[in-house]
């Protein structure tokens, strides 16, 4: 099955000024949220995509323009299911009035309990993502083969979520994984298992292009010994 590209919205006016944004509007990237959109294109300059996915609110479409306007043929979507989690009452607060809050605590260490007032639990967010994410690879490799991969661009606690699905982990340990902004978490899924390529890079991204095809059967079996790593 194809290869997942997760993009990280870069960073925002909300992550500077410590508020939890939610589905704000109004939140855009602040000035070097731009600087990492724009150097995004340069990083997965030799990763083809198929099609780009993008969470509906505004820090993540600015983080895809500076990749469209260089791969102009890229197709683009926007699907819901990839948007933020829906923090309700907690929307637009402080983090630091937040932490004073006892749901606080069950967020940080019993997450897979932790619903938002007025808006959704953590295990409803990551049941939207996961199913999303399943429907998005199956249409890529139906549309575009089995080896390609495709981009989705969203934000932190549904990356971490991800995560924790693709490597078999409890929602309660989600918080042990992090993702800064604009970095880059990559992973290809197989008919049996994910594996996980990347995890909150923020360098060079050239070792995720398609590699010569292996040994028949042995694409899904995992490196034992460690593999060799990139050409």
């Amino acid at each position: 099955m194809p290869t997942l590209i997760l993009v990280r919205h870069g960073r925002s006016t909300a992550n500077t000024g410590g508020v939890l944004a939610g589905w704000t509007p109004g939140v855009a990237l602040d000035e070097r949220g731009a600087a990492q959109a724009a150097a995004l294109p340069a990083r997965l300059a030799d990763v083809p995509l198929a099609a780009a996915v993008t969470s509906p609110l505004q820090r993540c479409r600015e983080t895809l323009q500076p990749l469209l306007a260089a791969r102009p043929g890229l197709p683009l979507h926007t699907d819901e299911r990839v948007g933020e989690c829906h923090y309700g009452d907690w929307s637009g607060r402080k983090l630091a009035d937040l932490a004073g809050e006892p749901l606080w605590e069950v967020v940080q260490r019993h997450p897979a309990a932790a619903a938002f007032p007025g808006g959704e639990s953590l295990r409803a967010m990551q049941a939207r993502a996961v199913d999303a994410v399943r429907e998005w690879n199956e249409r890529i490799e139906r549309e575009h083969g089995e080896d390609a991969a495709y981009l989705v661009c969203t934000h932190g606690d549904l990356i971490k979520s991800l995560v924790a699905d693709a490597l078999g982990l409890h929602l309660d340990h989600f918080q042990r994984i992090t993702a800064d902004p604009c970095s880059v978490t990559a992973i290809r899924y197989t008919r049996l298992r994910p594996y996980l390529l990347r995890l909150g890079d923020t360098g060079d991204l050239a070792a995720l292009a398609p590699r010569e095809p292996a040994r028949e059967g042995a694409a899904a079996d995992a490196a034992v010994g460690g593999g060799a790593g990139a050409p």
